[in-house]
């Protein structure tokens, strides 16, 4: 499944990279996640929390930072967990653009292609699709509310 996000954070390009960059920190802009560890300057393990559709799932796994491209504003990180209860998994590679629209307003284009296993694929397409979607605004609007707040 492929999901794609493009959205104008009223930030300038280079401080929003740096907060990007900053896993732990983005990590608390994303919904339903508990704890970020990091491991070495590239991978991170972690706890992500969320329903879909009538179940709870308790995912944990690894983020992996592939690329950081500072130079071009790109980056693309990969990232596995799973949940024993369900008997799934999550493998998904996400890539992020950054383009400078003004010195106070930066484009942030997001894609991410994900494979869900197991059991909690059998939810199908559609509920996955609007939940991953809906996790995916949330996560833009709370980075942009740390980023204009400081």
């Amino acid at each position: 499944m492929k999901f794609s996000q493009r959205v104008m954070v009223p930030v300038a390009r280079e401080p929003l990279w740096d907060f990007l960059m900053d896993i732990p920190k983005v990590a608390q802009s994303l919904p339903g996640v508990e704890k970020v560890d990091q491991i070495d300057n590239d991978t991170y393990e972690g706890t992500l929390k969320v329903r879909v559709g009538p179940i709870s799932l308790t995912l944990q796994g690894k983020i992996i930072m592939e690329q950081r491209d500072h130079e071009n504003y790109r980056a693309t990180m990969r990232a596995e967990a799973s949940d024993r209860r369900a008997a799934g998994a999550v493998r998904g590679k996400t890539s992020m653009e950054l383009k400078e629209i003004s010195a106070t307003e930066t484009e942030l284009l997001v894609e991410t292609d994900v494979n869900i296993l197991g059991k909690i694929g059998e939810f199908g397409q559609p509920i996955i699709r609007k939940k991953s979607e809906g996790m995916l605004k949330e996560f833009v609007e709370n980075i942009k509310k740390q980023l204009v707040a400081n």
